[in-house]
């Protein structure tokens, strides 16, 4: 966690409050160390930004290792099915896999 980064990022957030990418930054500062606040973040950056399709994979994650299993299958769901809507094959492929692997943790 880079303390001058997060506060550039709040910045620029503060700046620029419809650019998703920003508050994508700022919670992946805070995912290996604060996972909780990064999750927070990534919450709020879904109810904000729906179509910001790289919050799905990295909120799904934190979602399964937090073992809320409802909510990581939603937003893997949901995800998904953006995926397959903006036609983002690469995303759909890491999607689906994480997915899998996910369903498998839970058998």
């Amino acid at each position: 966690m880079n303390s001058d980064r997060i506060t550039l990022l709040k910045k620029y957030i503060s700046e620029e409050p419809d650019n998703p990418f920003n508050k994508y930054a700022l919670a992946m500062e805070y995912y290996e160390v604060q996972p909780i606040k990064s999750l927070g973040l990534l919450r709020a950056l879904i109810a904000d930004h729906p179509d910001y399709l790289p919050t799905y994979f990295k909120a799904a994650h934190l979602l399964w290792e937090e073992e809320l299993w409802d909510e990581a299958n939603e937003v893997f769901t949901i995800g998904i099915e953006l995926a397959e809507k903006q036609n983002d094959q690469k995303a759909i492929f890491e999607l689906k896999s994480a997915y899998q692997n996910f369903q498998f943790d839970r058998d």
